[in-house]
């Protein structure tokens, strides 16, 4: 069992943080909104700080799950940030989905300090995080992935180390590119079946048995086709994952043509309202045109 921090309660941190208690660590959390804290500490029965680097403060593991990466400086090196607190030998670890520069230039810092840091986005989205179901991918080197990797493994199905500093990010953007390109293609394809007349619940039911099946078509078929999006992943959210992808993609020289079409696409969905509605929402563009 082990002391750790965990910085930022939102709809992934809340309940990941909620599964370490549960495991039998002894924890502490802070979120830049004191009350939320307070009502994760009254259902959970860990202990609340009121700075980053309080939370910090004599953990062996420091978690953070923000929302970019101005968000991770900002509890990490900031003012009050959790490094300042950290002692030699102790890891942090960032869950935030950002960029694999960021992840690279913590790892420079915290070596600095002597602590140990790890890459370390997840997948599997809120439901995931609930039912302590995520994918994390990460970066860094081994002897710090190994002891943050026991920990973690209380809200994961795989905790996975990629290479070195900034491995967790670049796989988070794979996965990020992959799914974009998925949930268009499976807008388009119900789009066409539902202009055909055809039952779109049995459609998905079908051609998930075969080559076209996938988590997208699983868990968001038949709501696309009811036009139901206000839950999931947000459009704001992949909106900054790709963009961080499409931002490494041109320092790298890769082409991501398709990308760069369905982040266009997410930004129409933005403009008519639909910023914090599922992914999946692509399919309005086309039945709503």
């Amino acid at each position: 069992m082990a002391t750790v921090a965990f910085i930022g309660l939102g709809v992934m941190g809340y309940p990941m943080a909620g599964h370490l208690v549960r495991a039998g660590h002894q924890v502490t959390v802070y979120n830049r909104t004191a009350a939320k804290a307070t009502a994760w500490a009254a259902e959970h029965g860990g202990a609340t700080a009121p700075t980053p680097a309080e939370a910090a403060r004599g953990a062996e593991l420091v978690f953070t799950m923000v929302g970019n990466d101005d968000d991770v400086r900002s509890v990490v090196l900031g003012p009050d940030g959790a490094l300042g607190a950290m002692a030699p030998g102790t890891i942090l670890v960032d869950h935030t989905t950002a960029s694999a520069d960021l992840a690279r230039e913590l790892h420079e810092v915290c070596a600095g300090a002597g602590v140990g840091f790890v890459d370390a986005p997840v997948s599997g989205g809120q439901a995931g995080a609930q039912n302590g179901a995520l994918t994390v991918m990460c970066g860094g080197l081994a002897q710090h992935f190994e002891p943050m990797a026991a920990v973690a493994d209380c809200y994961a199905v795989a905790v996975t180390l990629l290479g070195g500093p900034g491995s967790g990010q670049l796989t988070k953007m794979v996965n990020q590119l992959c799914i974009a390109g998925i949930v268009q293609g499976l807008a388009e394809g119900l789009h066409l079946g539902m202009k055909a007349g055809l039952d779109i619940d049995q459609v998905v039911d079908v051609i998930s048995k075969g080559a076209a099946g996938s988590w997208q078509m699983a868990n968001r078929g038949s709501t696309m086709a009811r036009g139901e999006f206000e839950f999931g992943f947000a459009v704001d959210w992949m909106r900054k994952d790709l963009g961080i992808a499409l931002a490494e993609a041109h320092r790298l020289g890769a082409r991501l043509p398709v990308a760069a079409l369905v982040d266009q696409f997410y930004a129409q969905v933005q403009a008519r309202g639909g910023n914090r509605w599922d992914t999946s929402s692509l399919i309005d563009l086309l039945t709503n045109p």
